[in-house]
């Protein structure tokens, strides 16, 4: 799901995918299981999206005539480092809590739990990595701090299971060997929710999301159209033709790159299927952040309703795939 475009003169950032929507989930050996539940609907979602802060709140119903205790789950974007080069846009540096992730029930904060598992070519290492001491969190300094620290007979051993990579670089002491995580962290927040029968609940999230950015943006640019990855951004913001035409009016030559700078933002919408039935009113609204930014993405009935804002409204929604946003940030005028 990590989608990097090259930019001229950028410096590129992947963004790993915002999770959304509430899921249901039970605990079991190995961690948590995903169920459905056909008693709870979700009658409202209320989405909002922007480079600063994502804030979902929901309004469920219990259909029962009794109580009902679920398990409630909210999964985060999967973090994995594949690559030397690869940065991942990670706004805090809490290892548990990346995104700053706080929710609410009824206008009462929830204490939530947190299940950390990490994976390596398809095999769970968790209870592995911390037998040896090391943090789980594979994007932060710290962690590869502590793989450096490791007795040198464990480096083969973690880079055969795919966990880690030897690199060289200089720190200040001349070319030396270190190594560096290569495995995934799956991260979910969960507690137990009660819904009272024949009633509603309302649950609220808010948490900073992961974008991904370029100083410059090549869209448009005459050397990149015809590009694979220019027409795959294309597709996937549903780019149209007079966001280019506004970026061709900024260039100060054909053949250079805008002034503007991208921001991506993917926000997973699908989890939101294990309630009973579909959404029945569905709102979105996307913040481009200021008037002088252009902001693209994939919609029907698309309405403006601010300055910098936009809506779009679903009856009977049933949530799949990703949504995509790209926000073009118009840089200071030279």
């Amino acid at each position: 799901m990590i989608r990097v475009a090259a930019a001229l003169l950028a410096v590129a950032m992947a963004a790993v995918p915002a999770h959304g929507n509430d899921t249901t989930a039970e605990l079991a050996t190995g961690g948590l299981v995903f169920v459905r539940n056909d008693h709870i609907e979700m009658r409202a979602e209320d989405l909002f999206i922007s480079a600063s802060e994502i804030r979902v709140r929901y309004r469920f119903f219990n259909k029962a005539n009794e109580d009902i205790t679920v398990r409630v789950a909210f999964p985060m974007p999967e973090v994995r480092i594949e690559h030397q080069d690869q940065n991942i846009a990670v706004p805090t540096e809490d290892p548990i809590n990346l995104l700053g992730f706080v929710t609410r029930a009824d206008g009462r904060p929830v204490e939530t739990e947190v299940e950390q598992r990490v994976f390596a070519r398809g095999i769970e290492r968790t209870d592995y990595l911390r037998g040896l001491g090391v943090p789980l969190a594979p994007h932060l300094q710290s962690t590869n701090a502590a793989l450096d620290r490791l007795p040198r007979e464990k480096w083969n051993e973690l880079v055969r299971l795919g966990l880690a990579e030897i690199e060289e670089y200089d720190v200040g002491k001349g070319m030396e060997k270190h190594l560096s995580a290569r495995w995934a962290l799956r991260t979910t927040f969960h507690w137990q929710q009660t819904f009272p029968a024949r009633r509603e609940t309302v649950i609220e999230h808010r948490y900073k999301p992961s974008v991904g950015g370029s100083v410059m943006t090549s869209l448009g640019a005459a050397y990149a159209r015809g590009e694979p990855w220019h027409e795959a951004m294309i597709r996937k913001y549903c780019i149209e033709p007079d966001i280019l035409r506004a970026l061709d009016r900024a260039r100060r030559k054909p053949d250079e790159a805008a002034p503007y700078g991208e921001e991506r933002i993917d926000y997973v919408l699908a989890t939101g299927a294990n309630w009973s039935g579909p959404i029945k009113d569905f709102r979105l609204v996307v913040d481009k952040g200021d008037k002088d930014n252009l902001v693209s993405f994939c919609g029907e009935g698309v309405k403006k309703i601010g300055p910098t804002r936009f809506e779009i409204r679903k009856r009977d929604f049933v949530p799949t795939g990703i949504f995509s946003v790209l926000i073009l940030k118009r840089l200071p005028r030279q």
